[in-house]
Order: C-alpha cells, then structure tokens, then sequence
C-alpha cells in the first residue's frame, strides 16, 4: 500500500483526535500515567493543525492512519536536558505520535520516521529529537531501530521523560 505524508487539514482534526484518544486509552490499559493529564486534547490538535505542526500518515484511500506534530526549533524543556544532545544545531522535534488502531503492527510508526527525516533534509535540517515516557516500550523500539541516540531526560509536566536525538546525512 501507498502512503502520503501531508500536512493536516482543519476538517480533519475529529479523525485525528479519535486516533489520539485511542492511542491515550492504549497507554492507559498498558498502566502507563504518560497522556492521562488530559494531554493531548483536542484543543492542542486544533493548534497544531492552525500553526501548520499537524502532520497526518495517509494511505492511497486518504484514510488518515497516523499523526504526529512537527516543530522546528521549537521545544523549551529541551534546553534543560539532564544529559547531552549529540548537537546544538537546527532540529524537528516530533510530538504526539499516534497510529490509528486498525493499523497497528504494520511498521507505519517507523514509516513516519522516515517521513519526517525527509522533512527535515528537505528544510536543511539534520537533527530530530523527540522523548517519549519511560514505559512506552512501543515507541522506545521504533527509536532503537531506527537509529536514535539515548541523550538523557527532559521533564514535561513534572515527568520525566527519555530523550533521543537522530542525526541526518547532510
């Protein structure tokens, strides 16, 4: 099957909740406290999709199947890491990554990945940092393989999170 990664559109933000409150009831059947804040919520998707950050994994019947938030440069706990990032440079940071239920197991999370790496060379970017909860255990394999480097600990909402930073061919 064929995929597009494409920027989100405003009629879209409903679909794009639904994968994000399933993904947060998955975390919570799993025993996990990450996303059980009430983050995210459907006004943080409302705003990354106005602020143009809302990204949605699409396959070739436009069934939104995944979603991530992209920021360039744009992560302030990430200036206080406990630890060290592999650069100082310009990076994306990826935020609110989610696969859609019915699609899961199917490697499309890594497939977003790569998505993103394209994003981030083809805006003269070669760093992507992103963290993810001590026990997300999914999400912790999808950066081991595919080549992210443990850093350190950021902390988000009192919580200490894993960080992880690729870098990117220039």
């Amino acid at each position: 099957m064929n995929y597009t990664f494409r920027k989100a559109k405003t009629e879209e933000q409903q679909q794009i909740w639904k994968i994000l409150e399933n993904a947060i009831q998955r975390r919570k059947e799993e025993g996990s406290d990450q996303w059980q804040d009430g983050y995210p919520n459907p006004a943080i998707v409302q705003n990354d999709i106005n602020k143009e950050n809302g990204f949605v994994l699409v396959n070739e019947n436009e069934t939104i199947v995944g979603y991530a938030a992209i920021l360039i440069n744009d992560e302030p706990e990430y200036a206080n890491i406990k630890g060290k990032w592999l650069t100082n440079e310009d990076f994306i940071v990826m935020h609110r990554v989610a696969i859609s239920d019915q699609y899961l197991g199917q490697g499309l999370a890594q497939k977003m990945l790569r998505y993103m790496e394209e994003y981030a060379v083809s805006n003269t970017i070669f760093s992507i940092k992103a963290d993810t909860n001590f026990d997300n255990t999914a999400m912790l394999k999808v950066f081991e393989k595919n080549g992210y480097v443990y850093c350190g600990e950021v902390t988000f909402r009192g919580n200490p999170r894993k960080a992880f930073e690729k870098t990117l061919q220039k």
